[in-house]
């Protein structure tokens, strides 16, 4: 079965694989390939890409190419390989995006608030790597600390790109979930799900290491993209 997937699709999963196990294997090429703010003395130009390839976990990386085994290899076969792998890393490059624009707003507010004395003890060690283990007994610092040393990794951002495209495509196509005893039209799942990223991103709980608002860009801009094709007619072909 895992022969007969589009190329694109298979080898999106291959690589997601590949490099989940090689970082496994060797952890130091893990902080490279990481996505981290563009403020972070961290951050890499190449890494807006290279994120989309890391995983956290082995259930992080079944669930998300799972996704992408369940709806690319539709999307593939009916947009062709270069027009669905374009959408995918525009869909992921839209997650990393917003995800930055938030952080980016999130750490101006609290730089703007806290005591020099401090911020000085978040933004001191600039080696992300260790800074993101630092334990901060205030709440913005402990923030602050997040948003700027612990990077972005997933193809969740791509993810819930094709979500949507499967969505707007085949909105009257049921799909059977674990979690729920009925079948589900897909775009009320679509549109469910997104409603739940988006009060997850504005409850914005302590703790919580999803990255929501990427989830959120991918999302926008596959929708952006999709009306684009809509528009010329293309969405289909």
């Amino acid at each position: 079965m895992f022969q007969q997937l589009p190329v694109v699709t298979k080898n999106i999963i291959i690589i997601n694989i590949l490099v989940f196990l090689g970082c496994a294997a060797i952890p130091v090429l893990e902080p490279p390939l990481t996505g981290y703010y563009f403020g972070s003395e961290s951050f890499r130009p190449w890494q807006i890409i290279t994120h989309m390839f890391m995983h956290g976990s082995v259930g992080h990386i079944f669930m998300n190419m799972f996704g992408v085994y369940m709806f690319g290899a539709l999307l593939e076969s009916y947009w062709g390989p270069k027009k669905f792998l374009n959408y995918y890393l525009l869909c992921g490059l839209g997650a990393f995006a917003l995800h930055q624009f938030i952080s980016y707003i999130e750490i101006q507010h609290l730089m703007s608030t806290m005591p020099q004395e401090l911020l000085s003890s978040v933004l001191q060690d600039g080696n992300s790597a260790l800074a993101e283990h630092k334990n901060f007994v205030d709440q913005d610092a402990a923030k602050l600390n997040l948003a700027i040393n612990v990077g972005l990794v997933g193809a969740s951002g791509c993810l819930f790109g094709l979500l949507i495209a499967y969505g707007m495509m085949f909105p009257n196509s049921e799909l059977m979930l674990l979690f729920l005893p009925f079948p589900i039209k897909a775009r009320y799942f679509v549109i469910g799900y997104g409603a739940i990223e988006l009060l997850l991103a504005l409850a914005n709980r302590q703790g919580d290491n999803v990255a929501h608002y990427a989830h959120i860009g991918g999302m926008l801009f596959g929708f952006m993209i999709l009306k684009y094709w809509q528009k010329q007619g293309k969405l289909y072909s």
